[in-house]
C-alpha cells in the first residue's frame, strides 16, 4: 500500500506528503488496489487534484453495487468513465470481461485468432495494462482477483465478445486429432490453455447441459487432453450424471476413459467403458460395439485379465467381418496377436499374426502394422528357440521400420535381437547390435538407460566386468531420475551379478 501512495505523491506534490493527499488516501479506504488505479487514471488524463476529488466523489455516488467494495468500485468505474479508457472503444469493457471471465487471462500469442474483429487489439491490451485494469504475467494478459471479481460476466452468454471467444475456441478444437495427420503438432496450443478451455466448457455446459454441440466440443478437448496434456477434468461428475439417452454420452464416457487410462486407472477406464459399450448396444450401432470392444479388450490386457480380453477382442472381429471392416479387422487381428501371445497360446498368435499378414496393406499405418506382426513372430520363435526363424522375422521388420526411419520400433527390434544373441552366448553378434540399441536410442533418456543396461549385460557375458559394472551405474542413475523402481533395482541386482562372479573369478572359483 504504502508503494501505492508514493504515486500520488509523486503526482501531486513531487515527493513530499500532502494534506489533500491524505484526506483523499484515507476516503479510499487505505485500499492499495483503489489507490493504484486512481493515480494511474490521473496520470494518464493528466488530472489535477481537484479535477480527481470531484471526478472520484461523482463515481462514488453512483457505485451501487452494494455486495462490493464501494471505494474500488467508484475508483473502478473512474477509470472506465477517463477519456484515456474511452478512447479505446466501444470494445474495451467487453475485453475487460473477458478477460475477467478466464482463470489464465488471455494469451497474448493468441490474440490474432481469440480477437480477429478487434483491429487495435495489441494496442488495447497494452492501454489495459497501463490503467492498471490488467497486468501481464508469463504469457497472459491477466487480472487482480479484486477486479475480476468485478467485471467476471454474471450472464456469459449475455457479452458478444465472449460468445465470439467461445466459438474462435470451439472451432480450433474441433479437428480431429490423429498422430498421423496434419495440425497434429499445432494442437498443442492445449497444454497452455487447458485452464480456461476446461472453465469455458465447464460453464457453458451447466448453462444448457441438453446442448449437443457444446458436449461435443467437450469430446476434442478430451481427445487433445489425452494426446498432449493427460490429467483428470472437473467435467468428468457432469459427464457421467447425463441422461443415458443424451446423443453426446458414449462419446463423452469414451473420451473420459482414454483419460483415466493415461492417468494410470485402467479400472476406471474399464468401468466407464463397459457403460459405454451398454449404451452403443441399445442404440445398435454395431461399428461402435466393435470399437467399445477392442478398447475394453486393451484395457484388460492392462490389467492382466487376458483371457476376458482375447474373448472382447474375437467378439470386435466377427462384428467387423460382418460389416467388411478390412480396418477393423486389421487392428483387432493385431490385438488379439498380442493378447495370444501374452497367455503363452503361442500357435494361436503365430496363427492370428499370420493373419494378418495375409491382408494386402497399401497405406502407412498398415504397414506399422505388418512391421508390428513381424516383431511378434520373431518374439514367437524365439520363444520357441527357433532361432533362425526368430532372426528371419526380426529382419522382416527391420527392413520395414528402417524405410520409415520408425525410431522406436528399430529400438526395440534390435533390443530383441541383443537378448536373443545373448541367450545363444552369440556376445560378438549380440555387441554389434547392442551398438545399434545405443544408435536408436539417442535422443530418448529412458531408451538409453534400457541400452546402457543391456550393453552391462553384454560385456558381463565377455567378462569385461569393470565396463559393464560402469554401464550399470550409468543405467542406474537415468532410471533414478525417471523414478522406475523396478528398473533401478534390476541394475543393482546385475551389478551384484557381476560382483559375485568376477570375486569367483579373480578368486579361481
Amino acid at each position: 500500500m504504502e508503494s501505492a501512495c508514493n504515486i500520488f505523491y509523486g503526482i501531486y506534490n513531487h515527493g513530499g506528503r500532502s494534506a489533500i493527499v491524505d484526506d483523499l488516501v484515507k476516503r479510499l479506504d487505505f485500499h492499495a488496489l483503489s489507490i493504484t488505479l486512481l493515480a494511474t487514471v490521473a496520470s494518464h488524463n493528466m488530472w489535477d487534484y481537484n479535477r480527481l476529488a470531484r471526478e472520484w466523489d461523482t463515481h462514488r455516488t453512483q457505485a451501487l453495487r452494494t455486495d462490493y467494495n464501494e471505494s474500488l468500485a467508484a475508483t473502478i468505474e473512474l477509470s472506465l468513465a477517463s477519456p484515456t479508457f474511452h478512447n479505446l472503444g466501444p470494445d474495451a469493457r467487453d475485453l475487460l470481461g473477458v478477460i475477467a471471465f478466464f482463470p489464465q487471462g488471455v494469451d497474448e500469442n493468441n490474440l490474432d485468432w481469440l480477437f480477429p474483429a478487434i483491429s487495435d487489439r495489441a494496442n488495447s491490451f497494452d492501454k489495459l495494462c497501463t490503467l492498471s485494469l490488467a497486468y501481464r504475467n508469463n504469457g497472459f494478459i491477466t487480472m487482480l482477483a479484486p477486479l475480476r471479481d468485478y467485471f467476471y460476466p454474471k450472464a456469459p452468454l449475455s457479452s458478444p465478445l465472449l460468445r465470439t471467444t467461445k466459438g474462435h475456441y470451439f472451432r480450433r478444437l474441433s479437428i480431429f486429432l490423429d498422430p498421423g495427420r496434419p495440425g497434429f503438432n499445432e494442437a498443442q496450443w492445449i497444454r497452455s490453455e487447458d485452464v480456461n478451455v476446461e472453465h469455458l466448457l465447464d460453464v457453458f455446459t451447466s448453462i444448457d447441459p441438453s446442448s449437443a454441440d457444446v458436449w461435443d466440443v467437450c469430446v476434442k478437448f478430451m481427445a487433445h487432453l489425452h494426446w498432449h496434456k493427460p490429467r483428470l477434468v472437473v467435467l468428468g461428475p457432469k459427464i457421467e450424471g447425463l441422461p443415458d439417452d443424451h446423443p453426446s454420452k458414449p462419446d463423452c464416457l469414451f473420451e473420459l476413459s482414454r483419460l483415466l487410462g493415461s492417468t494410470g486407472n485402467p479400472w476406471e477406464e474399464k468401468r466407464l467403458l463397459t457403460h459405454v459399450l451398454k449404451l452403443w448396444r441399445e442404440r445398435g450401432d454395431n461399428l461402435q460395439v466393435a470399437e467399445t470392444l477392442r478398447f475394453i479388450s486393451e484395457a484388460n490386457k492392462t490389467l492382466n485379465l487376458l483371457k476376458e480380453g482375447i474373448a472382447q477382442v474375437k467378439e470386435a472381429l466377427g462384428i467387423y467381418e460382418q460389416l467388411d471392416s478390412k480396418s477393423g479387422q486389421t487392428r483387432s487381428l493385431r490385438q488379439l496377436a498380442f493378447l495370444l501371445y501374452d497367455d503363452r497360446q503361442l500357435d494361436a498368435a503365430e496363427g492370428a499374426a499370420s493373419q494378418l499378414i495375409l491382408i494386402n496393406f497399401s497405406v502407412d499405418d498398415e504397414q506399422f502394422t505388418l512391421c508390428d506382426c513381424y516383431h511378434l513372430l520373431g518374439r514367437i520363435c524365439r520363444s520357441r528357440n527357433e532361432t533362425e526363424r526368430a532372426i528371419n522375422h526380426y529382419g522382416k521388420a527391420l527392413e520395414i521400420a528402417s524405410s520409415f526411419n520408425w525410431k522406436n520400433s528399430l529400438f526395440l527390434i534390435h533390443y530383441d535381437l541383443v537378448e536373443l544373441f545373448l541367450y545363444e552366448d552369440r556376445f560378438d553378434d549380440a555387441q554389434a547390435a547392442v551398438q545399434r540399441v545405443k544408435s536408436h536410442a539417442f535422443n530418448d533418456s529412458y531408451n538409453l538407460g534400457a541400452a546402457m543396461e543391456l550393453q552391462a549385460l553384454v560385456w558381463y557375458g565377455q567378462c569385461m566386468f569393470d565396463e559393464a559394472k560402469s554401464e550399470a551405474l550409468r543405467a542406474a542413475d537415468i532410471f533414478e531420475r525417471f523414478g522406475t523402481a523396478m528398473d533401478v533395482e534390476g541394475c543393482r541386482a546385475l551389478l551384484r551379478g557381476i560382483e559375485e562372479t568376477e570375486e569367483m573369478v579373480t578368486s579361481g572359483g
